[in-house]
């Protein structure tokens, strides 16, 4: 069973609803959908919301040298950490446990936004979230998504385009 949110009760985390309204993005709050059985992964999300896996936004923390990173990267693909490593000049990126997601963005992993975090992180994103018209990324809970045009999700998140996908042979 889907729920489609109204902007009286959203489904988005509270902190990002007040996120969204502080950058003018009422719309995209007002299209927020909840889902009670959970969009905690790219595949989950994908299927309660009937798109592509592609389509959807995973928001991902990375700690290089150290230093939380933001990487939003497309549901279908992985991130090549040393890719990351390389756009960043950093000597060991790694990926951030439960408790420094938590601590940098105020989010639980599953639920993490592409913006609207507790602290103000580097931002890389994929090229490949351009590929579609409009993706999906979560709205500060697991289960909790928001659709928005992938050009508005990357100026919104501070980001800077990037190519750090995994290849495929």
């Amino acid at each position: 069973m889907t729920t489609a949110a109204t902007d009286e009760e959203p489904g988005a985390h509270p902190r990002f609803a007040e996120a969204l309204r502080g950058l003018g993005l009422q719309d995209v709050l007002a299209r927020t959908r909840r889902f009670p059985e959970g969009t905690r992964t790219a595949a989950e999300a994908a299927a309660a919301v009937g798109c592509e896996l592609s389509q959807i936004c995973k928001s991902l923390i990375f700690a290089a040298d150290g230093v939380p990173v933001l990487v939003l990267m497309d549901g279908a693909s992985r991130v090549d950490v040393e890719r990351v490593r390389e756009e960043l000049a950093a000597g060991e990126v790694t990926r951030a446990d439960a408790g420094l997601v938590r601590e940098t963005t105020g989010y639980a992993i599953g639920g993490v936004p592409p913006f609207g975090h507790r602290t103000r992180t580097r931002v890389l994103a994929d090229r490949s979230l351009l590929a579609h018209d409009v993706v999906w990324a979560a709205a500060g809970t697991p289960h909790a998504v928001f659709p928005i045009e992938p050009e508005a999700l990357v100026a919104h998140a501070g980001a800077a385009l990037v190519d750090v996908r995994e290849r495929t042979a």
